[in-house]
């Protein structure tokens, strides 16, 4: 074939080109051309929708050393060839481009897993990416580079346009930014631009090279040569080739690839076969690409005969092709209408390893080009794989094709055509219902309003939930007639809006309820379903009591539960005025069933409303309101509404922490008279002190009601528990015996429960089956139940507690942790009275009942029983049975060290044998190591340890540790210290905190500074926690610290930091001088020591560098940071080299972000780490948030890059730069980037669903309404579309903690399953507990979320507030209440009551628990690891 050689020069061709008017961006268009085509080579793994499908490169043939075209080598570690960029020198600091470097590590990393995952990027990641570079600024050419290259047919689901417009934006960004571009960078545009087929003019190109000073390469000329080709100019291609071959360039396969398209497209389809010919004449053998290429020209023309014998013909060659070659051709048959011969391609796939991917990305392209049918019947190609968890279910199959499908709006006929072939042939479970996720997660209305009528035509059930992705963005933005399309959607599909959505997502988008009734109307919407009323009576209650009051008063109202609008009522009363209307309606929740549940009296739910309306004020509020109040009870009392005694203490309580005691007269007039007779402190008969008066009382009582033949079963039940309170077991069952007929099942339930601690099983029994007797359908609660069993099982009475445990399986008894902690225990009493069989016989009853799942804790008992009666066999043998039935090992080192110190070499082989086996052969070796450990074989653990291959386990070696403290084992702990040194990947400093810690323990500072000189001698490096704990321990006995003391909290250098005296201090010049500075210093007289020192100074003292570096950290303690200075100078004038301690230079790095001094905190925080000094947590803390208090972007981003690699190592979390990021963007005005901030890390896969309460907080403090707004509707956005509820928690709990309840409220209300986030309500009630004052917010958060947590948990918080506050009277109410409850009092909450009556004067009604506060602290805190919610007994 002749080549068209051009004559003229090259840089005449350059020269022309100057005077075509240029646009900056280089990225010029020929309209009106008919360049069109696929690119030439294969790219990458699979990506596909440039002009030809990318694939992988293969190295093959003799042009396979200039494959330089091949962008993305899959055998080269796909995106790793963006590194070869080489970056022009500039005059960037070190910090900029170690910050650049990280960058393009991670945005490398991110790329490079997607590729290797899919075989292509999404345009979001993309952007994402692009975006950090920009933020950051200085973008390197490397990172230019990688994004460049990613424009291209690594975006298949992104339209050919669209790619072109994100490189253009890319390129024209990047060089604002300052990026330096070089030929790499125009070569990546070039590639893009083929694989893009945009049209553009070669010349102009060049042009624009030579105007940026950028010399053209081989690359260039090849992509020019394919650029021409592609739109089928044989002229301006050879004008290029010509210019090569003048310049000696090489002509490798790639540019004969590009002239086979080129003729092709020209119209000259023998020229294209015959550059074969040409090829193999120039010394170049034709390689697989070459073949496409033919392929792809034969494919365009539709020539299906051609395209056999092609293919013949390059296997003949041994250019096997392979399926991602045949998919290119299926592409190009696909983009040239030629569709017929397509399934001719599709029977020559063999569907090698990675074909699933690969035709992911030829259907993502296909559909991107319309090309939706061939795309279909490629993705019922795939292969079918069962899941493993459903077996006779298909995988669901053609997820990413529908969802893209949704993305490029094909047509509904399409779609639904689509999920029903996927559905019938058994490919896809559910895929209308996927499909309509997608089309909601997109807003596209009408698609989704359309996917549901499909849906409701194939009897799939339609939820109002459905529409709020739909209806979330219309009411955030206003859009009443957006609102209203989408309900008359709902209408059409005869779905009516139910409550939420009517609340939450209708009503709110209209100034008031009648413009949405009528509204609604005109839309010809009814308004006639019981959710509407009940979304009208929640907006009257707030702004209409008088209308209330006439809705719910028309006997047509329907029934409506209280709790439906109880909190919009409390909310209206308390802003109402209209007392009238606030007691009808009172009057009518109290008397009219219709507002109670089915199980629950109206009265009662009307009295808890009462209780709720006083709970949910604040002090403010009701003294504020005393006369309304007081004028509201009066006329309840007039209108005969009355209240128990329960609800009357409460309110009562309320009153006294509000300090309006004037208002409990009028609330007591409430109570009811029978309520007043009997119950608690309101009771006629006169109050004894002490309990022995109180059951006189009773009696005396009991006897006049007898007398009177009145009603007993009240004062019975109370005299009876007094009695039992006193542990009067005779005469509470001489009661029960005159009263028997009398008796409630809570009476036998109290004797019971007094006969098990009194050890009685024979009265215990009697009483369980009298009261079966009387009501078999009555039981106890699981408490009592297994005090009972313990009791009969101890005395012999197994069987009898066998029927027990059938008995409480019968009556659906259900447990929790606490009660299987209490079986536990119950087992465990038997060790020592049954013996193995009793135990054997309970624990096979508690598990074939299934009332407990079986642990190694509940197993454990009955290896106990057989170690126990020194039956080793035994043993091991129960330890496997319960390995083969429950798959737990119980006490398995036990067995062992017993074995071993019996030397029963048999039975440790059988052991050791099962142990590999089940386990694996590392637990096994670990179990020995321990049990040679433990029984003092030194020898043979140091050999087990030393096995090759063995690594550290650090739970297992923890727990040997942790077994060595409790039980003062020192020995055997050093020797696992020591032979561990070794261990592959052991922590050390881990190990040798075990050893401190037992030191610390047992006083043993001799000990622990021997191990200070090991850790040395081995180069263990300690962690600050360590070298604290050292240091307690040689400073608690009077001995000198070798080494700086890290602290934690830096107003604690000034008082509580010890002197240390180093080595390396030189002698001060007057002793007493120095002694007297540093004792003022400890004082706290920071400034007396300045003064004292400024008059030494005078005098020509001199000291070493240690007191000036005290006195500098006292007075920064103290905020005097221009008297720090002034020491700072005076030392440096004595001492030249003098430098700030550490722990110095992070004070005064605290100090001037107090002062607001950001330019000079962060300046000192860069000489730090320059100087290798590590910062400490709190001072890189002050900083950020100084920063962003100041709205410092930019500097937040360079303090993080400065600290990145210190995160680690000082436990810092990265929320402290996310959360004071978006601070800084609120304060500049910018919440929409805050929330871009904030939204990206919860929404992020790896999300921890970190904590943002010090944004919200900030704000809240800020009073900054447009913020919180916004972040309150991302909150409730991540809540209900991506399940994330740690942002509306944290929330919640700011808006309780700042006395906003009304506002928590309405949180609550929107996002109801902030309510079900146990976790974060227990920390945030921990967290209240450790200080005064907060009881008032605690019962806030049970005024909203009443059963948040168990009461165990609560009960020991609530205990510690009132101890805390010294409310004695709080406090002893709230011990009988959980004395009435049956609640288990745990001894730390015991200890602190019995503390406050000693302070108050008065006498314990009960013993003091004798141990230490922190005994049962501890106690608690395991029993609240191993117990984490226990449910109410």
């Amino acid at each position: 074939m002749p080549f068209h050689c051009a004559t003229e020069n090259m840089a005449a061709l350059l020269r022309s080109a100057r005077l075509l008017k240029f646009s900056p961006s280089g990225l010029l268009q020929t309209a009106g051309t008919r360049r069109t085509g696929p690119p030439l080579s294969r790219l990458y793994t699979g990506a596909l929708g440039g002009g030809k499908p990318g694939v992988c490169s293969r190295l093959s043939g003799p042009a396979a050393g200039h494959a330089s075209s091949r962008v993305w080598p899959y055998a080269a570690g796909c995106v790793r060839s963006y590194a070869v960029a080489s970056e022009q020198r500039d005059e960037v600091s070190v910090s900029v481009r170690s910050k650049q470097a990280q960058q393009f590590d991670w945005a490398l990393s991110k790329l490079d897993s997607s590729v290797r995952r899919t075989g292509r990027i999404t345009k979001t990641l993309l952007q994402r990416i692009f975006h950090d570079i920009c933020r950051a600024g200085y973008p390197s050419g490397n990172q230019a580079l990688l994004l460049l290259r990613s424009c291209g047919s690594l975006l298949p689901e992104v339209p050919l346009k669209e790619r072109n417009e994100l490189a253009h934006r890319v390129w024209e960004k990047l060089k604002e930014l300052g990026a330096q571009y070089d030929v790499s960078h125009y070569n990546a545009l070039l590639k893009v631009y083929l694989q893009n087929e945009f049209k553009f003019s070669p010349t102009d190109f060049l042009a624009k090279m030579e105007a940026a000073n950028v010399q053209p390469n081989r690359v260039t000329y090849q992509r020019l040569i394919a650029a021409y080709c592609q739109n089928g100019d044989i002229e301006g291609a050879s004008t290029i080739l010509g210019f090569m071959k003048s310049k000696d360039l090489p002509i490798t396969e790639a540019v004969f690839n590009s002239l086979v398209t080129g003729h092709a497209r020209a119209g000259d389809i023998e020229s294209a076969k015959n550059i074969l010919s040409v090829m193999r004449g120039a010394g170049i053998e034709p390689g697989p690409d070459t073949y496409i290429s033919l392929l792809n020209a034969y494919a365009e023309k539709g020539d299906l005969d051609s395209l056999k014998k092609t293919m013949e013909a390059a296997e003949s060659a041994d250019s096997c092709l392979m399926d991602r070659d045949i998919m290119q051709v299926i592409f190009t048959l696909a983009k040239a209408g030629h569709k017929q011969h397509i399934p001719v391609m599709v029977e020559r796939l063999r569907h090698e390893r990675g074909y699933v991917p690969d035709a992911m990305n030829l259907c993502l392209s296909l559909v991107t080009q319309g090309q939706e049918d061939t795309a279909f019947n490629i993705l019922k190609t795939f292969p079918t794989l069962q899941s493993d968890s459903f077996n006779t279910e298909a995988a669901n199959l053609g997820n990413f094709f529908l969802r893209h499908c949704v993305n490029m709006d094909t047509p509904m006929e399409k779609i639904g055509r689509y999920c029903n072939e996927l559905q019938e042939a058994n490919l896809h479970s559910s895929a209308l219902s996927f499909t309509l996720s997608c089309a909601l997660e997109a807003k596209k209305t009408a698609m989704s309003l359309a996917l549901m009528k499909m849906m409701k035509e194939q009897n799939f059930p339609i939820r109002p939930h459905y529409f709020w992705p739909l209806l979330t963005q219309h009411v955030k933005d206003r859009n009443t007639a957006g609102v209203v399309e989408v309900v008359k959607g709902m209408q059409e599909l005869e779905l009516c809006p139910d409550l939420e959505t009517l609340s939450n997502y209708v009503i709110p988008v209209f100034p008031s309820m009648e413009a949405a009734k009528q509204a609604l109307k005109d839309a010809g919407i009814s308004l006639d379903s019981e959710s509407f009323l009940s979304s009208e009576v929640r907006s009257l209650a707030v702004s209409n009591l008088a209308e209330l009051y006439t809705i719910l008063s028309d006997p047509s109202c329907q029934s409506m539960d209280l709790s439906v609008f109880r909190a919009s009522l409390i909310l209206g009363f308390k802003k109402s005025s209209d007392v009238e209307s606030m007691v009808k309606i009172t009057e009518l929740l109290f008397k009219d069933e219709r507002f109670s549940k089915e199980n629950t009296k109206a009265s009662e739910a009307a009295s808890f409303f009462l209780y709720n309306l006083m709970d949910s004020m604040s002090d403010v509020e009701v003294q504020a309101q005393e006369d309304k109040l007081r004028k509201y009870f009066n006329q309840l009392k007039a209108q005969n509404i009355t209240i128990s005694g329960n609800i009357y203490r409460g309110i009562k309580n309320l009153l006294e922490s509000y300090h309006v005691p004037e208002l409990i007269k009028d609330v007591v007039a409430l109570v009811d008279p029978k309520d007043r007779v009997y119950n608690g402190s309101m009771s006629a008969f006169p109050r004894v002190p002490g309990t022995d008066g109180r059951v006189f009382a009773l009696e005396k009582k009991l006897a006049e009601l007898k007398a009177e033949n009145e009603p007993l079963g009240s004062i019975l039940k109370q005299a009876i528990q007094a009695l039992c309170a006193e542990e009067n077991l005779q005469r509470a069952l001489e009661l029960k015996q005159e009263n028997e007929e009398m008796m409630t099942a809570g009476g036998y339930a109290t004797l019971i429960n007094l006969c098990c601690r009194h050890d009685n099983a024979e009265e215990a029994l009697n009483l369980k089956r009298e009261m079966s007797r009387k009501d078999s359908s009555v039981g106890l609660d699981p408490s009592k139940y297994i005090s009972l069993v313990k009791t009969l099982s101890k005395n012999g009475k197994v069987e009898e507690a066998v029927d027990l445990l059938k008995e409480m399986k019968e009556k659906d008894v259900v447990m929790n942790d606490t009660h299987i902690t209490m079986l536990f225990h119950t087992l465990t009493a038997m060790v020592a009275k049954g013996g193995a069989p009793v135990i054997r016989r309970l624990q096979d009853t508690i598990f074939t009942l299934g009332l407990a799942k079986p642990t190694a804790n509940l197993c454990s008992p009955l290896i106990s029983a057989y170690l126990e009666s020194k039956d080793l066999a035994g043993a091991l043998e129960a330890a496997l049975e319960c390995q083969k039935l429950y798959n737990q090992l119980p006490r398995i080192h036990d067995i062992i060290v017993a074995l071993v110190e019996k030397g029963d070499t048999e039975l440790l082989q059988k052991a050791m044998d099962f142990v590999s086996r089940e386990r694996g052969e590392m637990t096994m070796l670990y179990d020995l190591f321990f049990a040679f450990v433990q029984t003092g074989r030194y020898r043979e653990a140091r050999k087990i340890i030393e096995t090759p291959g063995l690594r550290a386990r650090p739970g297992r070696l923890h727990w040997y540790a942790e077994k060595c403290i409790s039980s003062n084992q020192m020995e055997a702990l050093e020797q696992m210290v020591d032979m561990t040194s070794k261990l592959f990947e052991c922590d050390r400093d881990e190990m040798y905190s075990y050893i401190l810690r037992l030191c610390k323990e047992t006083n043993n500072w001799e000990k622990a500074e021997a191990l200070w000189t090991t850790m040395q001698e081995e180069n263990v490096i300690p962690r600050e926690r360590t070298l604290r704990m050292l240091a307690d321990i040689l400073k608690s006995n009077g001995q000198e610290v070798p080494f700086d003391v890290p602290e934690t909290w830096y107003e604690e250098a000034a008082t509580t930091q010890q002197v240390k005296t180093e080595a390396t201090v030189p002698k001060v010049n007057n002793a007493e001088y120095q002694t007297r500075l540093l004792a003022l210093c400890k004082r706290g007289k920071a400034k007396e020591a300045y003064k004292m020192l400024k008059e030494g100074n005078k005098k020509g003292v001199a000291l070493g560098p240690a007191p000036y570096d005290q006195l500098i950290r006292a007075l920064l303690a103290q905020g005097s940071i221009e008297d720090a200075l002034a020491v700072k100078d005076i030392a440096a004038s004595h001492l030249p080299d003098f430098q700030l301690s550490e722990i110095a230079t992070n004070l005064l790095i605290i100090t001037h972000s107090k002062k607001g001094q950001v330019k000079e905190a962060l300046e000192k925080l860069k000489s730090m780490l320059q100087v290798n000094h590590v910062p400490s947590q709190l001072a890189i803390t002050r900083v950020i948030q100084v920063l962003g208090s100041h709205g410092d972007v930019a500097g937040i981003q360079e303090a993080e890059s400065l600290t990145k690699g210190l995160a680690t190592t000082l436990n810092l979390s990265s929320m402290v730069f996310v959360n004071n990021t978006a601070l800084a963007h609120i304060k500049n005005g910018d919440v929409d980037s805050a929330v871009e901030v904030l939204e990206a890390v919860f929404t992020s896969p790896n999300s921890t669903n970190p904590s943002m309460s010090f944004v919200f907080r900030k704000v809240l403090e800020d009073d900054n309404d447009k913020a919180l707004d916004k972040l309150s509707a991302m909150a409730e956005r991540l809540a209900n579309h991506f399940a994330c509820y740690r942002p509306a928690s944290d929330l919640f709990l700011q808006l309780l903690d700042m006395d906003k309840v009304e506002d928590a409220k309405f949180m609550l209300a929107r996002c109801n399953a902030v309510a079900e986030q146990k976790d974060v309500l227990v920390s945030f009630l921990s967290q209240k507990a450790q200080s005064p004052g907060q009881v008032g917010k605690i019962k806030a958060l049970l005024s909203l979320i009443p059963d948040f947590t168990e009461k165990e948990v609560l009960y020991p918080y609530l205990m510690k507030c009132h101890v805390l506050d010294k409310d004695l009277s709080s406090a002893k109410a709230l011990h009988e209440q959980m004395q009435k409850e049956g609640a288990v009092i745990d001894e730390l909450s015991l200890k602190r009551l019995a503390v406050l009556y000693r302070d108050a004067g008065e006498t314990a009604p009960f013993t003091e628990p004798p141990e230490s506060f922190k005994f049962y602290a501890e106690k608690l805190k395991e029993r609240t690891t191993k117990v984490p919610t226990t449910a109410e007994a």
